[in-house]
């Protein structure tokens, strides 16, 4: 297996010895050597800021018999009613990816104006309103105005699912910043929020006695962990560890600046060139350069793109409409908890297994051509969904597999190649660069992921609609 010093050009546990372009010996002292993390409290922070970037997404997601019950026909039988609870992951799909490529644009363009806290802090808390105003429409009747609350729901979507990009994209670029096992933890913590999302919906929907009930219990769920991870990122940087990497840099930058003013700009290397026009942009609030970003990163920003790309039109679309085979039977399995369980717990329980894997195993590595083609390979995934018991079928109407052990195979591979495939190239990303561009460089590799989502949101309206 490739050891981490193969991976990357600068090891994610780079130290002054090991960089001797940045540091001299007038301030090697100053950072002789991090702390450790102790009780490995920074990185359960960055497991739960993981669970906290995508749990609207998951927790709107994961909801289906809700929104099946608001957006349910309750005045007449109108075909494009119907539609709205039919397709209604699709209309989610595209309403919170599609907004979010905007977002995270902002937010590159911000990423030296305004602070890291500022930006994670308020997208926290806007995350934070817009839950608390669905979870108190859940005990609204709502039944006479359904186009309107789905136009609301929809508005809500699109809010919360900007400020979670911004939110995502601005952590991503401060824990690149740090050594990679923490990056790991952000990212395998994106995909437990899913497992968290999936196991509160099937236990609310056991425990409770009627879907709001369930709904409301579940909602509740999201608000109260939206606050902790407020508190816990107020913590972050009071933490001697995280404080260490969080700080050194900025101070790497002062210091040479003012005492090795012409040592990076004479260096010919072009890498150490990215590392001077870094640092002046961080010391001038500039844009920082996106051109030797992209150079670094097109190809494992494509891999991004693409496994996301792939995921988003198979899952939730075309999954949670994957019905069980004997779905008119009278087993509790087969009419209440064959989605939830089927679809969204198998997926994200092996996407988060999937991201897991990537802590002890880095395989293929960002420059080798394995990375792309095994992306290119999910393609195949799209067959085998479409031709599961999928309901309703307009159009083609054979179903090739007719078990019910089919889809729960296959969601399973899916979610497992997802999590490695999808963390592999995130992680490699902030640490093929120069730590000075890792901040901007996480949220580039967040604009990769959110453009695959935002494409593929896209596509999966055209594919549910030529099932």
């Amino acid at each position: 297996m490739e050891t981490q010093d193969s991976l990357y050009n600068a090891p994610s546990s780079q130290t002054e010895e090991q960089d001797p372009v940045i540091f001299k010996p007038l301030v090697r002292s100053r950072f002789r050597q991090a702390p450790p993390d102790r009780f490995n409290a920074v990185y359960m922070i960055f497991f739960c800021l993981g669970i906290g970037s995508l749990l609207p997404w998951n927790f709107f997601c994961t909801a289906k018999h809700y929104w099946l019950y608001k957006l349910r026909n309750t005045t007449d039988q109108s075909h494009r009613q119907n539609d709205l609870g039919n397709y209604f992951e699709s209309y989610l799909s595209f309403g919170s990816t599609v907004p979010s490529v905007l977002c995270l644009v902002i937010n590159y363009l911000l990423v030296n104006k305004i602070s890291a806290k500022v930006r994670v802090l308020s997208s926290l808390c806007v995350m934070l309103i817009v839950f608390c105003v669905t979870t108190i429409l859940v005990k609204v009747d709502t039944s006479s105005w359904t186009y309107g609350f789905f136009g609301l729901t929809m508005a809500c979507v699109v809010v919360i699912s900007g400020a979670s990009n911004v939110f995502l994209g601005s952590v991503f670029g401060e824990v690149g910043r740090f050594p990679m096992r923490n990056s790991q933890a952000l990212i395998s913590g994106q995909a437990m929020g899913g497992t968290f999302s999936a196991v509160a919906s099937v236990v609310d929907l056991a425990a409770a006695g009627s879907i709001s009930d369930s709904a409301l219990a579940y909602f509740i769920t999201a608000d109260i962990f939206l606050v902790i991870c407020i508190v816990l990122y107020l913590i972050l940087p009071r933490i001697p560890y995280s404080s260490y990497y969080l700080n050194s840099l900025n101070e790497r930058i002062q210091h040479t600046g003012d005492e090795h003013s012409g040592l990076l700009s004479n260096d010919t290397d072009s890498s150490s060139g990215s590392v001077g026009s870094a640092s002046l942009s961080s010391n001038t609030g500039t844009v920082p350069p996106l051109k030797p970003i992209l150079k670094k990163t097109s190809g494992v920003g494509f891999s991004v793109f693409y496994t996301f790309f792939i995921s988003i039109i198979i899952f939730p679309s075309v999954s949670s409409n994957i019905k069980s085979v004997s779905k008119n039977s009278v087993s509790v399995w087969t009419s209440k908890y064959f989605v939830p369980l089927t679809c969204f717990l198998l997926y994200n329980f092996a996407d988060w297994t999937g991201r897991q894997i990537t802590a002890w195993i880095q395989i293929p590595g960002p420059k080798s051509k394995a990375l792309p083609i095994l992306v290119l390979l999910r393609t195949l995934f799209l067959p085998l969904f479409i031709f599961c018991n999928y309901q309703p079928r307009d159009y083609l109407h054979t179903v090739f597999f007719d078990r019910d052990f089919y889809p729960a195979i296959f969601i399973s591979v899916l979610g497992l190649t997802n999590g490695y495939l999808g963390t592999l190239p995130m992680i490699y990303g902030p640490k093929i660069v120069p730590k000075e561009l890792s901040e901007p460089t996480g949220v580039v590799m967040s604009f990769f992921l959110t453009f695959g989502l935002a494409a593929g949101s896209a596509c999966s309206i055209l594919v549910v609609h030529l099932i």
